[in-house]
């Protein structure tokens, strides 16, 4: 921790509790630096979730990538992220958190180089993988120097805000970003490669200055958990490939891979649990789960993240797809999202000083369920005339939806919701967990958002393309009912009103999503004020290692 000499007002229980007001002008522009590094660190693994999504087209047609092997660009990125967050949190607690940080700072730097000028398929899908590694490194291992940098109470609960949104505001950046950069082309580089290219300036700095800010932690002597590692890193990295077939519309539940990658999954999930019972330094300490406002907490943050994900990535193509949005267009349509998500992180890192964290959760969620009721009330006109009329070039599909009352004020309510609960619920996950194992504890709620994120899409991406092959086959056949005795004009107004049937389509498909999506939302928001227990005094104090 980083030493502080304050005069520290006491708690109830006796802890102290230190006053921004009181903290060295010396050590707050030391804290306030080691933010900026930790916040940039965090910022480059965001915005490179999403600014890689927009450039897909682009990379498809310059690399020669087929459909088949474009969705590796998401999920090779997506398996090792997601599979070596548990083993990236343990290396921090056993080699240092600093080092580990910033090892994979320049490995997602060195990665981000390597896609800015792949030549090939193999090279691209190879860099995403290893940007996975980087980023399994550096998450974790961010995360807890916050907690173990910033004590307990006011500034580190502003900390958690400024980094919760951060990560709320890096996801709406990355869209604009992504838009903006792949249509640019300097010197002859093709503009996606600046998507990967931009990941480099900023690792490298932030690894250059972090020895200068960011304090290290003791290497502790244990060994690493081998067996654990393997079965930990395979399994996670398993369920996360099935989950991701599982919401591809070409694969489905039922495809023969998307079964076995669960299944091979949950034995060794399970095999790791067991593992993780009987050894004596295991990789992950199963003591984490025991505190109930801990495990709450996880749950709610696999949950509520699953939802969001699932927003970002239905609405950016209904605005794209239905709405006409360029790349760029879209990217600014998200932007009220950095507004909501600051104005919630900002809120709720006053009010947890003052209120249980159950009341700040439990209204955020409340109120991003909300949100996703407004986005499933958003309809276009699909009836038969309508379509012939749009398919004749007069008028649009999106004609009905008006972005300034039916998108943006759902967008703002999402985020600010979202900004109440990442706060609140970080702060309760890793609130009692001994700084040696700050790192696994990290990595744990790191985990959790990313396999949320996986079920989520995987499950509502379900959901909506049953509906939306539903309302595709209703709207076909009252469109041919429809459709004089002559048949169409001419095979172009054929096409396109074959296309605009399949945008009606998604969009009821994208719909039904949303609504399924509160009702996730909800239920973390049921659990939240059930279980969660914690009282805000507790957590303006380190508190007892539980």
């Amino acid at each position: 921790m980083t030493d502080i000499t304050t005069n520290d007002t006491m708690d109830g229980d006796g802890e102290k509790i230190v006053d921004p007001a009181a903290v060295p002008p010396e050590t707050s522009r030391r804290l306030g630096w080691a933010l900026v590094i930790i916040c940039m660190a965090q910022l480059m693994v965001v915005l490179d979730s999403t600014i890689a999504n927009i450039a897909l087209p682009y990379i498809a047609s310059d690399l020669d990538i087929g459909p088949a092997n474009l969705q590796w660009i998401v999920t090779g990125y997506a398996l090792a992220f997601g599979g070596l967050l548990l083993l990236g949190g343990r290396l921090a607690d056993l080699f240092g958190r600093r080092r580990i940080f910033m090892i994979g700072l320049l490995v997602f730097s060195a990665a981000s180089a390597l896609g800015g000028i792949a030549q090939n398929e193999a090279m691209l899908l190879g860099s995403r993988g290893l940007q996975g590694v980087g980023a399994a490194m550096a998450a974790p291992a961010a995360l807890a120097l916050i907690t173990t940098t910033f004590p307990a109470g006011p500034l580190r609960n502003r900390a958690f805000s400024i980094y919760a949104a951060l990560s709320g505001v890096g996801a709406a950046i990355g869209l604009i970003l992504g838009g903006w950069l792949t249509g640019l082309e300097i010197s002859g580089l093709e503009g996606w490669r600046l998507t990967f290219l931009i990941n480099v300036p900023i690792g490298l700095v932030a690894a250059w200055v972090a020895p200068r800010f960011l304090p290290e932690s003791t290497p502790r002597r244990m060994s690493l958990d081998i067996p654990g590692a393997v079965t930990g890193t395979v399994g996670i990295s398993a369920l996360v490939y099935g989950l991701s077939r599982a919401g591809d519309e070409r694969y489905g539940w039922n495809d023969t891979f998307t079964i076995s990658a669960l299944v091979l999954a949950a034995v060794l999930l399970v095999g790791f649990v067991v593992l993780e019972s009987r050894i004596k330094n295991p990789l992950l300490p199963l003591f984490i789960f025991a505190n109930r406002a801990r495990a709450t907490a996880f749950l709610a943050m696999m949950i509520t993240p699953a939802a969001m994900f699932a927003m970002f990535f239905f609405l950016s193509l209904l605005v794209q797809n239905v709405l006409g949005y360029s790349p760029l267009h879209t990217g600014f349509a998200f932007l009220p999202f950095t507004v909501g998500i600051i104005a919630g992180a900002t809120l709720s890192s006053k009010l947890i000083a003052h209120m249980d964290p159950r009341f700040i959760a439990g209204t955020g969620t409340i109120l991003s369920g909300f949100a996703l009721l407004g986005f499933s009330r958003i309809s276009v006109d699909d009836s038969p005339a309508n379509l012939m009329q749009v398919a004749m070039g007069n008028g649009t599909l999106s004609d009905s939806v008006n972005y300034w009352t039916q998108i943006a004020p759902f967008i703002v309510l999402m985020a600010f919701g979202m900004g109440l609960v990442f706060v609140t619920m970080t702060l309760v996950a890793v609130h009692g967990i001994p700084a040696e194992d700050s790192g696994i504890g990290s990595g744990v709620l790191n985990t959790m958002q990313q396999v949320g994120g996986a079920i989520g899409l995987a499950g509502l991406s379900t959901v909506a393309l049953h509906f939306s092959s539903n309302r595709g086959e209703e709207v076909g056949a009252a469109v041919q009912a429809a459709t004089p005795a002559g048949g169409v004009p001419s095979a172009d107004f054929g096409e396109r009103l074959e296309a605009l049937i399949g945008q009606a389509a998604f969009a009821e498909g994208a719909t039904s999503a949303f609504l399924v999506g509160a009702f996730m939302v909800w239920t973390a928001s049921a659990i939240i004020w059930i279980m969660l227990n914690v009282k805000h005094e507790e957590l303006a104090t380190d508190g007892a290692p539980v």
